[in-house]
């Protein structure tokens, strides 16, 4: 089963983003909205009588959310590669590539969905949260390698190398 994992977690992640992408415009416009009003009390109760532009703030919800969905499909699809076996820089462009490619099929998809639409714009913030998953898993990875060297526990069959 534990072989099976990562690769059922992509499954699943990926099933969620078709999931938010199939929404109706109205119905995820919705859903950001609540999450906006969310920050918005939080950022209220921080720092009170801010001034927030709401349209801006939701649209930069809404980018984000792109951003960080995309980040952890590239976290979970670098550790898929890397505990298949697959290392190096060989590792890192196959998990570009796959997200790079969902991402793409992602906004084709919205062209069906009533309301939505493909946005180029779109399929780089989702390449540049994945991107970013990849290294700091990679960057992670390291860090945790170098950890165990210096504490003098390094293992030959470490899979965090690139």
């Amino acid at each position: 089963m534990r072989k099976f994992l990562p690769w059922i977690a992509i499954i699943f992640w990926m099933v969620v983003i078709f999931k938010l992408s199939s929404q109706p415009a109205v119905q995820s416009g919705e859903l950001s909205g609540m999450i906006t009003n969310i920050n918005i009390k939080i950022i209220e109760k921080i720092r009170p009588n801010t001034q927030l532009n709401i349209i801006k703030f939701h649209r930069i919800v809404r980018k984000n959310a792109h951003f960080f969905i995309y980040l952890g499909l590239g976290v979970l699809t670098i550790n898929f590669l890397k505990r298949r076996g697959v290392k190096g820089y060989k590792s890192i462009i196959f998990a570009l590539l796959i997200c790079i490619l969902y991402a793409i099929s992602d906004e084709v998809h919205q062209i069906f969905v009533p309301g939505r639409a493909a946005q180029v714009k779109d399929v780089i913030i989702d390449s540049a949260g994945a991107c970013f998953g990849i290294l700091l898993y990679i960057g992670l990875g390291k860090i945790k390698k170098w950890k165990k060297i210096r504490h003098g526990h390094s293992s030959i069959n470490d899979n965090t190398n690139i």
